[in-house]
């Protein structure tokens, strides 16, 4: 067998056999297979695509190119949930507790923000102290002991992904969705997950525009799940507008915590509970959606979601006095609201531009490894259908720059659109596409 015929085959495209792509992945993860002919290869996936089951086969070989964890001996049910990306998606802050909460082990390992979207681990990181860099044999002991983990990505698993990603990365080969969804499944495969929520965003402020291109991603992760054995639901969700208010990182887990005791944006809460709702049920932990619905609303409003966030930011050496007194996470030197320029109802409040307004500030990057401030970021007033009058706060920008206010104030300018007439509201989800054993 030899790279280039494989190349050449899927260039011409022919479908792949599980074995060519197995020996493709584990070549090119030795070295053996130079980037070139790695770079070749993606390309041709690009303009050929795949089918169902040679992405499932991609996936798995990625999976299999490091560790993959058994967490069995811990809980007879591993459920992970991911998001493909959104502005103010802080999701896992509250799920990953509040499911760990109602008696089910919840283990995630997330990734950093890269441009418009924040990344879960840039959040945790908001919190003075705590590790998120832990070993498989840390994240397992912590999850026994605790029952919550949140942390990066190991990088023994699936490293084949991360090479992969670094190429797509500077050959124009990023929007593939088959190549989408082999790297987000690989890692869940890998991390030992059997069942996962995907939270799939749609609109603006995602990476999917349209819901064609969310929903074609949505089943194509949920059928490879379904082929390699594993229980899969895909909530297609609105990011038309940022989730909830906060957009930033220290801003977000003020907003997290809100969350957890009781308070919080409405729209972010509902999400919260929805994801919480299907993690409970995959996991055999509720009959159905509706029961998993009603045990999440249960764990929240008795306060211990809010107490096993305490204890997983606690056993992660995170100061546990700031999320006590979130006032004491990193604060902004200037505050600054932005107003209504005239009376209406908000047509739009267009989450792209609120996220770049984000990284103009600092909260983003747009290189891997560049550096983020904790404290600044944008805080959201009102949601598309709101009616406004002029001169009431549409948004709260919190800066450590003057020059970067400036930049972000023009962004937020953009971010908005205002009617005469009423608005209708954006939906919440479009659609819940589900796989588990037997259907």
């Amino acid at each position: 067998m030899r790279a280039v015929e494989i190349i050449e085959k899927k260039r011409d495209g022919l479908a792949l056999s599980a074995e060519e792509i197995q020996f493709f992945v584990e070549g090119f993860t030795r070295g053996e297979i130079p980037d070139y002919q790695a770079a070749a290869f993606l390309m041709a996936v690009y303009f050929q695509g795949m089918t169902p089951q040679e992405t499932a086969d991609l996936t798995m070989a990625m999976a299999r190119s490091g560790r993959v964890l058994d967490l069995h001996d811990i809980a007879p049910v591993v459920v992970d949930k991911h998001s493909t990306g959104g502005v103010g998606d802080k999701v896992s802050l509250v799920v990953v507790p509040l499911v760990a909460a109602a008696g089910l082990p919840v283990g995630k390992m997330s990734g950093r923000g890269l441009s418009f979207t924040g990344g879960t681990i840039d959040k945790l990181e908001s919190i003075r102290g705590i590790r998120v860099e832990l070993t498989v044999e840390e994240f397992r002991a912590q999850l026994r002991r605790v029952g919550a983990v949140l942390c990066g990505q190991s990088a023994g698993l699936a490293p084949a992904d991360g090479k992969f990603y670094a190429l797509r990365d500077v050959t124009g080969t990023v929007p593939s969705i088959p190549l989408i969804a082999a790297s987000i499944m690989s890692k869940k495969i890998a991390a030992g997950a059997d069942a996962i929520v995907l939270d799939v965003k749609v609109g603006n402020g995602a990476f999917m525009k349209t819901l064609d291109q969310a929903r074609a991603l949505a089943r194509l992760m949920v059928d490879i799940g379904g082929r390699l054995g594993r229980r899969m639901v895909a909530v297609i969700a609105d990011m038309n507008q940022p989730l909830g208010q906060a957009v930033g990182n220290a801003l977000e887990v003020q907003e997290a915590i809100a969350t957890l005791r009781g308070d919080g944006p409405p729209d972010f809460r509902e999400h919260c509970l929805v994801i919480a709702a299907h993690m409970l049920h995959l996991g055999g932990w509720a009959a159905s959606v509706a029961e998993g619905r009603r045990l999440a609303e249960e764990t929240l409003a008795s306060g211990a979601a809010w107490e096993k966030f305490r204890a997983l930011v606690a056993a992660q050496g995170g100061d546990v006095c700031q999320i006590e007194e979130p006032e004491r996470l990193p604060r902004a030197r200037w505050v600054r609201e932005i107003p209504a320029p005239a009376d209406g109802y908000l047509a739009e409040v267009r989450a792209y531009e609120v996220g770049m307004a984000a990284v103009v500030l600092g909260a983003g990057r747009a290189r891997k490894g560049e550096p983020i401030d904790p404290a600044v970021g944008v805080i959201v007033h009102h949601k598309v259908g709101d009616a406004v009058r002029r001169g009431e706060p549409l948004f709260t920008v919190h800066a450590n720059d003057e020059g970067r206010l400036a930049e972000a104030e023009a962004w937020l300018a953009r971010a908005v659109r205002i009617r005469e007439e009423p608005a209708p509201p954006l939906p919440h989800i479009y659609e819940t596409l589900s796989k588990v054993e037997g259907g």
